[in-house]
């Protein structure tokens, strides 16, 4: 395996994502001692004032490993059993049979079976998957909307059921996360975003990760763009946002090397413990929102490369941002790239998104930044 830092090429490969036309990225990688941190292009395209890699950025769904984490701590104590039916917990959000028939693991490796509440609280999302009968509109009215928890799940758990619980491939779906979210608030006493501030965040000593309370990214950032499949043209800002949406699904701000310190130390057994961290990477297939069918774990999904080790970590996107973090199973090789655009693909005359340049990019900065 060649796993040396390259500066020169890590460098190059982080410039050509830029040039491909995301506005900015920045990125660390670490190999044992050694660490490259980098960035390319702008944080805000209307100044031109640079990113730079130790910004705080939105990560959306990297939040969900977060969360998983905090609900494995429970069932270590005793306070959560991993195959009790979430009906005996929350009977009220989840009643009568389905209540009985899914466990707190189909909430986390999401073969629940339980809809997607998203396109029901976004009105101009209702179409989804169908992407060409969407459209942005209802991002913008929900910028400063305050959901409450409870009513998120409502949506998900009355729409059509997308599977039966256990079933698989699961479906991914937020509804699960927030559900977890009120199952750690039942049995801790105190809320999600507090238990996962202390047991987690605190716990993995992370200075500059925080579960939001106001729509504001605190301190140095990059403002965040949305391009919604070209609907938007130009890109919009939604660096302002209510976080609500998503609470602990996806509302995470941390940073690069935040992220790589938490996962080293979550694949370590320092965050949770081995027979926990051996349950997270036990393995179902669940189909992604990008409707691809990907292996997925209880917070952590796998990327492997041939010869080259299993890499374990989670992706995640929100309204304008996005991020990837993957560490090696023995913890020697981190990666975590963030990046200030989503949705950049156009869509083609099916309604499919276009291949574009930004993806080779990308995925050659994975392949550099993991493999060497």
């Amino acid at each position: 395996m060649r796993n040396s830092l390259d500066p020169a090429e890590l460098n190059a490969a982080v410039e050509n994502v830029h040039r491909a036309g995301m506005p900015g990225l920045f990125a660390e990688v670490r190999d044992g001692d050694q660490v490259w941190r980098g960035a390319a292009g702008v944080a805000d395209v209307a100044t031109g004032r640079p990113v730079a890699a130790d910004m705080r950025h939105r990560v959306g769904s990297i939040t969900k490993t977060f969360t998983a984490a905090a609900v494995l701590q429970q069932v270590e104590s005793g306070q959560i059993g991993l195959d009790t039916p979430i009906g005996r917990y929350l009977p009220r959000l989840v009643p009568g049979e389905r209540g009985d028939a899914i466990t707190v693991r189909m909430l986390i490796n999401h073969t629940s079976g339980l809809a997607e509440y998203l396109p029901y609280a976004y009105p101009s999302l209702r179409a989804f998957p169908a992407l060409a009968d969407t459209g942005p509109q209802s991002l913008d009215d929900n910028r400063r909307t305050r959901f409450h928890p409870t009513e998120l799940i409502e949506m998900g758990v009355t729409a059509p059921a997308v599977g039966a619980p256990g079933g698989t491939p699961g479906v991914y779906s937020n509804t699960n996360y927030l559900l977890l979210g009120e199952l750690l608030e039942q049995v801790t006493g105190t809320t999600a975003e507090r238990y996962i501030t202390r047991n987690v965040i605190e716990r993995a000593g992370l200075r500059d990760t925080e579960l939001p309370a106001d729509p504001y990214v605190d301190g140095p950032h990059s403002q965040i763009y949305e391009a919604w499949f070209g609907m938007i043209d130009p890109p919009r800002d939604y660096s302002v946002y209510d976080m609500s949406w998503v609470g602990p699904a996806a509302s995470l701000i941390s940073t690069v090397t935040d992220l790589n310190r938490f996962f080293g130390m979550l694949l370590a057994g320092e965050i949770v413990s081995p027979s926990s961290l051996a349950q997270m990477q036990r393995t179902v297939p669940v189909v992604s929102q990008e409707g691809k069918t990907i292996d997925y774990g209880l917070g952590l999904h796998p990327m492997e490369a041939p010869g080259q080790g299993t890499f374990w970590g989670h992706g995640g996107t929100v309204w304008g941002a996005g991020a990837l973090a993957m560490t090696r199973a023995d913890g020697k090789r981190q990666m975590v790239v963030a990046v200030n655009l989503q949705r950049w693909n156009r869509l083609d005359s099916s309604g499919r998104p276009q291949p574009h340049p930004i993806d080779d990019a990308l995925a050659a900065l994975y392949r550099v930044a993991m493999y060497g």
